[in-house]
């Protein structure tokens, strides 16, 4: 049994998994107490490692690796982007500056199969990665997600103060739905020209693969077949962990 623990932005997500089953999972996020989530976590049989991926700062990961190491004795194993691993080569010639999360999506999206696809996150950034179906990561984007395009345009001007949040529309009337139709369609618009631009160079039109919080806001926009994935930082956090499992288990 294995405790996966995914530090992103916003939310700590974490699941316990036994040889790709999943018995428990959850969320928390950062303004919640941990204390909250360590009553949680005593519930829980006790695991017999723990890794976890992280891309926040070395206090909240540290606080986190005190709670596992408080409740179950563990330490836990900190995943740090490689430049290949599980059947994925990274494309960063620095392979640490990739984020552990996007590597962990795409190794996840190779374990399934995915074969040519993007994978894009959907969150505080929205992110999105080119990978063939024989593990090469041709390179990808990063953006503010369609919630922090919004926050960053209300907190940069002095006149755009929408008193709602606004809906979704092809052409606003008013300034709480041009922003949210502005931002949220801004997405949906990078996430289209990705397509077209990495198309030629994968050979065929790619399979799209959306996860993250913000994804389910994202579909009705994109004029594109795509594939709603839960959890992929988890699930790939889990082969990895796997693949680490087997090779210390290795003669």
């Amino acid at each position: 049994m294995r405790l996966l623990l995914d530090l992103g932005n916003t939310r700590l997500k974490w699941a316990l998994e036994d040889q790709g089953r999943w018995h428990a999972q959850g969320a928390a996020a950062w303004d919640d107490d941990l204390a909250l989530l360590a009553s949680t976590w005593e519930a829980l049989p006790p695991p017999a490692a723990a890794f976890g991926a992280s891309v926040v700062d070395d206090a909240r990961e540290q606080a986190v690796a005190a709670q596992v190491r408080t409740l179950f004795g563990r330490e836990v194993t900190w995943l740090r982007t490689p430049a290949s691993a599980c059947g994925v080569h990274n494309a960063y010639p620095a392979p640490g500056r990739l984020g552990v999360d996007r590597f962990l999506a795409m190794v996840a999206a190779h374990a399934a199969g995915a074969g040519d696809c993007l994978v894009v996150g959907v969150g505080t950034a929205l992110t999105l990665d080119a990978l063939t179906a024989d593990g090469r990561h041709l390179g990808g984007l990063i953006a503010p997600g369609p919630r922090l395009m919004q926050r960053a345009l209300l907190g940069a001007t002095a006149q755009v103060r929408p008193g709602t949040d606004g809906v979704l529309v092809d052409a606003a009337d008013n300034t709480a739905d041009a922003v949210a139709s502005g931002c949220w369609q801004a997405a949906a618009a990078l996430v289209e020209r990705f397509v077209a631009r990495m198309t030629p160079r994968l050979g065929q039109t790619p399979a799209v693969r959306l996860d993250g919080g913000d994804a389910p806001g994202l579909v009705p926009l994109l004029g594109l077949p795509v594939a709603m994935v839960e959890h992929g930082v988890l699930h790939g956090l889990a082969v990895w962990a796997q693949a680490q499992s087997g090779n210390s288990a290795a003669p």
